[in-house]
């Protein structure tokens, strides 16, 4: 997948791909905007697609479209890793992989297609990447926790535990890093990231999940 936007000035698609690493400038003033920017967008798209969802289900819905582990995931399908400029530290660290660097550099990319083409072309943009997204989020699925919890209940397995490990980025738009671990079927820490503790624990779960039913039955 390919985005689908043609910038007239390309230097705002290369500042939006520059991590802080890096130096200065950076993407992270485009993070902040495109972290608005994608929350707005993708809570019109529910909004128009469950009528009758009340504000907390339309909350918890956008929750799980909008975190640091599903734009990542969107981040690598638009195979931004590629084409992030990283500091020699997170180069070798293998920053090009981790959920929160591709999270970031995807919201400043958003920023980057907004202050090139103006709303319109931004709000295409997230409409293209996340209609069919949407479309098949089902809309009484529980959190991400919850159903970790019930996932390793209905086995009979130890419950998971949660730890904050870290924070980072400005007061306004700050990360939190949380890690969820499961000793059983077997030992398995999963990092998540998220502009709440609670958000970046969701991410962990829901990164768990993958885990867990990519080798066990669900």
């Amino acid at each position: 997948m390919k985005l689908e936007y043609h910038f007239r000035d390309s230097g705002l698609a290369e500042l939006a791909l520059t991590h802080r690493s890096v130096g200065r400038p950076n993407n992270e003033r485009m993070e902040f905007l495109g972290d608005a920017l994608v929350n707005m967008l993708v809570a019109e798209l529910l909004y128009e697609a469950h009528p009758h969802a009340s504000e907390g289900e339309l909350s918890r819905l956008r929750a799980q479209l909008v975190n640091g582990h599903a734009l990542a995931a969107v981040a690598r399908e638009l195979d931004l890793g590629s084409r992030l400029h990283l500091g020699p530290g997170e180069l070798k660290s293998g920053g090009f992989r981790r959920d929160s660097i591709l999270a970031d550099a995807f919201e400043a990319m958003l920023a980057a297609v907004y202050l090139d083409g103006g709303f319109d072309a931004c709000r295409d943009t997230v409409r293209a990447l996340f209609s069919e997204r949407v479309a098949a989020i089902p809309r009484s699925r529980k959190d991400a926790k919850t159903r970790l919890q019930e996932w390793l209940q209905a086995r009979s397995l130890a419950l998971p535990e949660y730890d904050l490990i870290g924070s980072h980025g400005e007061d306004h738009a700050k990360t939190f890093d949380a890690v969820c671990h499961v000793s059983e079927p077997r030992e398995i820490r999963i990092e998540g990231h998220g502009g709440s503790r609670r958000a970046a624990e969701q991410a962990a779960a829901e990164g768990m999940l993958v885990a867990l039913q990519g080798e066990t039955p669900a």
